[in-house]
């Protein structure tokens, strides 16, 4: 009875989508959250009969054969980098990528990290960090007497200090992009890092070759769409409750065959 095993691995890919889907709705107010969506494929088939068989000693064709479905399998979890609303902050170490890119921060182990999550703070020695403590590419360090902090679509970071009208060019902000976004890894804190199938970080300044600009002041926010979640959960609950009804149902043939004699 291929019937319960077939099902079953029904019921798994949609607790799999049921899963996916609670994460983006818990995200749903994540700085710069990218919407995750899973993906499925059917499993391995069992040849009963092939296409193009031979059924007759005169070399008669078969035209088409039969390949019993095995199930469902999950094959990713793919990351929708589609670019959520931007919200306005008024905060001076607020930034938003309005297109492309990813700002580019050093985790303790020396490695790049890349995060499109904009929330950057300064530390009590001017470094401009994200919010896990992290620095920014670039070691930007903030002057203590700086009466406000300046950041063009660009990427050059003015510092304005009282008595003097213009400001202090004190670093610039560039950005990352890669071939292949949807191949970075997630490694939470709203960080992700770089791997084969992302291929390899290509620098570059805001506004130029296709990277996005800056938005000082705003922030993005998460791109969960709420409603088309809530209806793929619905869809999901109803694929769930097919496939054990598909169960219930072998079950019971498997009962009726049991009591025959």
């Amino acid at each position: 009875m291929r019937a319960l095993s077939i099902a079953a691995t029904g019921m798994d890919a949609q607790q799999t989508r049921v899963e996916v889907i609670s994460n983006n709705l818990a995200n749903m107010n994540t700085t710069a959250y990218a919407a995750r969506r899973a993906e499925f494929s059917d499993l391995h088939y069992q040849i009963v009969r092939a296409a193009g068989a031979s059924s007759s000693s005169d070399g008669t064709v078969v035209p088409e054969g039969v390949q019993m479905g095995l199930g469902v399998r999950t094959s990713s979890i793919a990351i929708e980098m589609s670019q959520g609303t931007l919200k306005e902050t008024s905060g001076d170490l607020d930034l938003a990528i309005d297109g492309k890119g990813f700002f580019e921060v050093t985790i303790p182990s020396g490695d790049a990290a890349y995060t499109r999550d904009g929330a950057f703070k300064r530390t009590g020695e001017g470094l401009m960090v994200n919010s896990e403590g992290f620095p920014l590419a670039g070691d930007i360090t903030i002057p203590e007497d700086a009466r406000r902090i300046a950041i063009n679509p660009e990427g050059e970071v003015f510092a304005h200090f009282d008595g003097q009208p213009q400001g202090q060019l004190i670093g610039q902000i560039n950005l990352v992009t890669f071939s292949n976004a949807n191949g970075l890894e997630p490694m939470g804190g709203n960080l992700y890092r770089e791997t084969a199938a992302s291929g390899s970080p290509i620098i570059g300044e805001p506004g130029q070759d296709g990277v996005g600009m800056m938005n000082q002041g705003y922030l993005e926010e998460s791109s969960v769409d709420v409603v088309q979640q809530i209806a793929e959960l619905i869809e999901a609950q109803r694929g769930y409750e097919l496939n054990s009804k598909v169960i219930s149902a072998a079950d019971q043939m498997l009962g009726a065959a049991n009591q025959i004699r």
